[in-house]
């Protein structure tokens, strides 16, 4: 009879473990995923209908964010290379939002084609209300960023755009998006230390174009996060980003236009590359070069408002953080192996920090210099 106790009590302590051991699986899940099935504590298996949920939500998160390390670190590399010898920023950026919004009115057709199904078109008062400040700070943001290569270097431009994080949270806590939490406060906080020691006595610090970014900062916070609250939001209808993409765009024509005619209008009148051009050849090779750099402008917004869709705004701006950080080493690494002058004690994290503000980019193998 005693054994029979024993036996009896470690099973039903073994029953127990059992049972709370599932309540913390079922907890874990429905704080990562919500589960629409009701949760049975006499299962002996835990529901694995939601693991699989949050194993694919994981990876999915994981894939957007490469695809969007992809197109960005590309486009700023391309965009640094083709401002510095086509000085007029501001005219490019317009071309880019004048292509992405073709091609996004180009896929929404296809779509309709292929579908029969119409896609979504906002009324006036919605669209003037609710995407008109997304537009232009979007626009403003682009501006101002492509502006500042003509004045900073990678490195330095990575670092000080990165502080968008700041700009992000601020916005969130204002609206509403994210709850004030200490530890979440604490986390930013430590990043921009970080950031600002990266760019802390830079030798070839431009007080205009760091101006320049930290205001495309400021102002890609206030974006994404009125983005956010936009493609979040189900009543709109905006959650596939090409169509975000295509009913952003024309608000931030309006916004970048009068900038572009005021700083630019007479200078690209009187360019040889454009309009009073010597050789066709030269406006096909200009006209291609935008046209290409639109493509990347267009891939990187669409993998940006995904992202956005399926996560928030700071996972983006913290996902962009690591993202600067990539841009770095790669304009470190062009820098250098390019080069091939470089030192491997030099190549250490802190210590390459100085030399990436230092030395300008040599394309040689390509015939491209920065």
């Amino acid at each position: 009879m005693k054994r029979r106790r024993e036996v009896s009590q470690s099973n039903s302590h073994s029953s127990c473990r059992q049972t709370s051991f599932l309540s913390f699986i079922h907890r874990f899940n429905a704080c990562c995923y919500t589960c629409p099935e009701k949760y049975d504590p006499k299962m002996k298996k835990m529901d694995s209908l939601c693991t699989v949920r949050l194993i694919f939500t994981f990876l999915k998160t994981i894939g957007l964010v490469c695809l969007y390390y992809c197109f960005s670190i590309g486009i700023t590399f391309y965009q640094k290379w083709f401002i510095k010898d086509f000085h007029f920023p501001l005219t490019v950026v317009i071309c880019h939002l004048v292509v992405k919004f073709v091609l996004s009115g180009i896929l929404r057709c296809v779509y309709h084609v292929v579908t029969g199904r119409q896609r979504v078109v906002l009324d006036w008062p919605t669209y003037f209300k609710q995407l008109a400040p997304t537009g232009i700070a979007s626009a403003l943001d682009i501006g101002l960023s492509n502006w500042s290569f003509e004045f900073i270097t990678i490195s330095l431009y990575t670092m000080t755009k990165s502080t968008c994080i700041i700009f992000i949270l601020g916005f969130s806590l204002l609206f509403g998006l994210e709850k004030k939490r200490y530890s979440l406060i604490i986390v930013v906080g430590l990043i921009a230390a970080g950031l600002f020691m990266f760019t802390y006595q830079s030798t070839q610090f431009n007080l205009d174009g760091f101006l320049l970014v930290l205001s495309a900062s400021f102002l890609a916070g206030l974006r994404w996060t009125l983005a956010q609250m936009v493609v979040q939001r189900k009543e709109m209808g905006l959650g596939n980003p090409v169509d975000m993409i295509y009913h952003v765009q024309p608000w931030m024509v309006v916004g970048l236009l009068p900038l572009a005619i005021v700083f630019e209008g007479i200078p690209i009148a009187t360019t040889e590359k454009v309009f009073r051009y010597k050789e066709v050849s030269v406006v096909l090779t200009t006209l291609g070069y935008i046209l290409l750099g639109s493509v990347l402008a267009f891939l990187m917004e669409l993998s940006e408002y995904l992202l956005l869709l399926y996560t928030s705004s700071l996972t983006l701006s913290i996902a962009g953080v690591f993202k600067e950080v990539c841009g770095a080493f790669v304009s470190c690494f062009f820098k250098y192996n390019w080069r091939r002058s470089y030192d491997y004690r030099k190549f250490h994290w802190f210590n390459s920090v100085p030399y990436w503000n230092n030395t300008p980019c040599h394309f040689e193998s390509f015939g491209f210099k920065w």
